[in-house]
């Protein structure tokens, strides 16, 4: 048998409207993309979907909710034209009473609106602004070349990227440019100062709210807890961000943006972030000592201790991981973006989190 352009040529087509169909289908491809471009991983995605928007004045729920018709609608607007076309073919071929030209929903392959997974992508959003993978300022992406060369900081007016792209994601604030503070700082770059309580306490519902959080500590729970799993996901285990962590215990967490890592990134990442970080810690330690010493009852004193036993495991760890940290930052470690993210990833040794997850077996690829 021969399956050739010629002997496919010679076979009988019944006569339909090819116009038709090619309109529709040019209308179905552009939905497609339009819809693919709204996510980071997209070559030609512009920004957040609820950011770019003309509803400047809008609170972010008000924004959300838009942002939910508006993809309920391009659903639906898919769902049409695909049945429209399946209708056509099955008249054409006489199949009506063969083929049920109805589309379900679920085979409809758009983005439907999540609020959970919506404020997710926002979050990795600021993230990769204050990294300096995005800007407010322009669409699309800024700068994604390699060991931080040809970073321009004058294209990030409206919120400033990080000097280094290094990110603290720890699980209290320790230093003032860590991820959960600098998010704040991006809601009211976005938004007016009017809205900021309600879009945090709206994020943090979104994101699931635990106990008596409050919002700013349910942000920062997810930001040093759950950012991560989430980027790896997304970016099918090859992160863009790496997290630096110190161990179980999350005595330290960083995220390091890949394309401004550079030789001298380790050493700054040890003497901005973790020496300072085991003195805090240090002295944290001896003012609640203080405190145990001095309270009045044993409830207070169990609590406090409680306390110190926690920040004490943190504060060996944290020890530990600056050992470490100082062999590899004298090593000043190079990395080549051709080698890919497995390789360089697994440069790092323990330093970096989930190494197993990233680098994988002989056969991931």
């Amino acid at each position: 048998m021969s399956f050739t352009s010629t002997e496919l040529a010679r076979i009988p087509l019944v006569s339909f409207d090819k116009d038709a169909i090619a309109a529709t289908v040019k209308k179905l491809v552009a939905i497609a993309k339009a819809d693919w471009d709204e996510h980071e991983t997209s070559w030609e995605f512009g920004g957040h979907p609820l950011l770019f928007s003309a509803e400047e004045t809008r609170a972010l729920e008000q924004r959300w909710t838009k942002y939910d018709y508006r993809t309920t609608s391009r659903l639906q607007e898919m769902k049409s034209l695909e049945e429209e076309n399946n209708l056509l073919l099955s008249e054409t071929y006489r199949l009506s009473d063969e083929i049920d030209p109805a589309v379900p929903e679920d085979q409809i392959t758009l983005s439907r609106a999540d609020r959970k997974t919506d404020s997710q992508r926002l979050i990795s959003y600021a993230i990769g602004c204050m990294m300096g993978r995005y800007s407010l300022d322009e669409p699309g992406l800024i700068y994604a070349h390699a060991g931080n060369v040809g970073f321009d900081a004058t294209r990030y007016k409206t919120f400033p990227a990080d000097a280094d792209g290094i990110l603290p994601v720890t699980d209290e604030l320790w230093f003032e440019d860590d991820a959960a503070k600098r998010f704040r700082e991006f809601l009211l770059a976005v938004w007016s100062a009017s809205t900021f309580d309600e879009n945090m306490a709206w994020l943090a519902e979104s994101l699931g709210i635990k106990g008596n959080e409050t919002p700013d500590e349910t942000i920062r729970r997810y930001l040093a807890s759950s950012f991560f799993k989430d980027h790896l996901q997304t970016y099918k285990k090859r992160p863009i961000y790496w997290l630096f962590s110190s161990g179980r215990q999350g005595a330290f967490q960083a995220l390091v943006y890949l394309h401004r890592y550079h030789e001298g990134t380790l050493a700054r990442l040890r003497a901005e972030y973790v020496v300072p970080l085991t003195g805090k810690m240090q002295s944290r330690i001896e003012m609640l000592e203080k405190d145990r010493d001095a309270a009045t009852s044993t409830a207070a004193r169990n609590r406090i201790a409680r306390q110190i036993e926690a920040l004490k495991k943190k504060h060996v760890e944290l020890l530990a991981y600056d050992e470490k940290l100082r062999h590899y930052a004298d090593m000043r470690i190079s990395i080549d973006l051709d080698d890919g993210v497995k390789v360089n990833y697994g440069k790092f040794g323990d330093l970096l989190d989930s190494v197993k997850i990233v680098t994988g077996g002989a056969s991931d690829d």
